[in-house]
C-alpha cells in the first residue's frame, strides 16, 4: 500500500489541490492494476485548520505520526501561513522523505519553506516566478537549479508555481502509475482545454481498460 500524506497549514490554497487529491481519492480513472494508496491528512497537530477558501479541514494525524519510506509521498500546498515556525516539523519530514528516496510534491508558498531549509539548493525546482524565491527566502541559494517551468518534476521531488496545479498533478499521477498513459493524456488535455474531444477520449480509454477486465 502506498500512502499519500497531505499537509494541512492554515490558509492552506483549496485550488492547489483539488485535481491531485480529487483523482487519487476516487479512483475513477485509475488503470485495473493500480496500486492501492491511501490518503491521510496531516496537521502540525490534530486541531482542525481554515483553508483560504473558508473550509474546516481536520486532519488525520499529526506529524509525528507519518512514516517515512519509498512507499509514501508528502504533498505540501501553498498558504499564507509557511512563515509560521510550527510548520518546521513538516519541513524537517520533506528533508527525511528525499533522503529516504520518498516522494515530495511542494507547490507555491511551500517551495518557499523547502527553499529556506536548503532543500532546493542542488536540485531542479520552481515557484512562483523568477526572484519569487530571493525575495521569500534570503538564504536561498539554489538559483542555477531554478527552472521557470509551471511544474518541475526531478526525480521524486515535484515543485510548483500557484497556476502549475493542473501540471503538478499530472506528473505525480504519472509518478504513481496509476493512470494508463492514453487516460493521462487524455485527462490532461481536456482540463487544459476543455475541448469535448479529449474528453471523449478520456472516458473512451476508461472503457476500453474495464472491457480488458471482463
Amino acid at each position: 500500500m502506498f500512502t499519500i500524506y497531505i499537509y494541512l497549514p492554515d490558509t492552506l490554497a483549496d485550488w492547489e489541490l483539488g485535481h491531485i487529491t480529487a483523482e487519487l481519492q476516487s479512483r475513477r480513472f485509475f488503470k485495473k492494476d493500480a496500486p492501492h494508496l491511501e490518503l491521510k491528512t496531516v496537521g502540525y497537530c490534530r486541531e482542525p485548520v481554515r483553508t483560504m477558501g473558508g473550509l474546516t479541514a481536520l486532519p488525520d494525524c499529526a506529524v509525528g505520526d507519518i512514516a517515512t519510506g519509498e512507499k509514501s509521498m508528502l504533498l505540501l500546498p501553498g498558504a499564507n501561513t509557511w512563515s509560521d515556525p510550527r510548520h518546521g516539523a513538516i519541513v524537517e519530514k520533506a528533508g527525511e522523505f528525499l533522503a529516504a528516496g520518498a516522494a515530495v510534491g511542494a507547490i507555491c508558498g511551500a517551495t518557499a519553506a523547502l527553499a529556506g531549509a536548503g532543500l532546493l539548493d542542488d536540485r531542479p525546482h520552481t515557484s512562483n516566478g523568477p526572484g519569487f524565491l530571493e525575495a521569500a527566502v534570503p538564504g536561498y541559494r539554489g538559483q542555477r537549479f531554478y527552472v521557470d517551468a509551471p511544474s518541475v518534476a526531478n526525480g521524486g521531488l515535484f515543485t510548483a508555481s500557484c497556476t502549475g496545479a493542473l501540471l503538478w498533478a499530472r506528473q505525480i499521477i504519472a509518478h504513481l502509475g496509476v493512470f494508463e498513459a492514453d487516460t493521462l493524456a487524455a485527462w490532461y488535455a481536456y482540463f487544459c482545454t476543455g475541448a469535448p474531444e479529449h474528453f471523449f477520449a478520456l472516458m473512451q480509454s476508461v472503457a476500453a481498460a474495464q472491457t480488458t477486465l471482463l
